[in-house]
């Protein structure tokens, strides 16, 4: 079985949606620039503790520390959801003035413009527009 995706960024979502409703404390992705970027993001907005990219061979790995929250018994995870909105076969680009707010400020939005990848309120700020990745909750 061959492990390659259409997707493969709703790959490395569905894992983590999978590992966080199993409680696993981490996950393991296969590396790529934007998921790497995708990762910083969810490490700077607080909604996972840590990522660390392999030098497994022949592709490295990234390896994501999930977050939660409560104690041991009524441990939560920090991530509630996890949404893809922009699919290989349906594209969604949205202008600067037209960037989702998420759960009314509470979620992120993941975004990727001509300035990098960054969140929505980001690129609002930097005044661009993007292609809508996902949203974080």
């Amino acid at each position: 079985m061959s492990n390659v995706t259409n997707d493969p960024i709703a790959d490395m979502l569905t894992r983590i949606r999978n590992a966080l409703t199993r409680g696993k404390p981490e996950v393991i992705v296969p590396v790529s620039k934007i998921k790497i970027e995708i990762a910083r993001i969810l490490k700077e907005e607080g909604y996972i503790d840590d990522f660390t990219i392999g030098d497994e061979s022949p592709a490295p790995l990234i390896n994501v520390q999930l977050k939660y929250f409560g104690s041991r018994r009524e441990r939560r995870p920090v991530i509630t959801q996890l949404q893809r909105i922009s699919k290989p076969g349906r594209r969604v680009y949205r202008k600067r003035k037209e960037l989702p707010i998420v759960l009314s400020g509470t979620g992120i939005a993941i975004v990727t413009t001509p300035k990098g990848v960054m969140t929505a309120q980001q690129a609002r700020r930097s005044g661009v527009g993007g292609e809508v990745l996902c949203y974080v909750w």
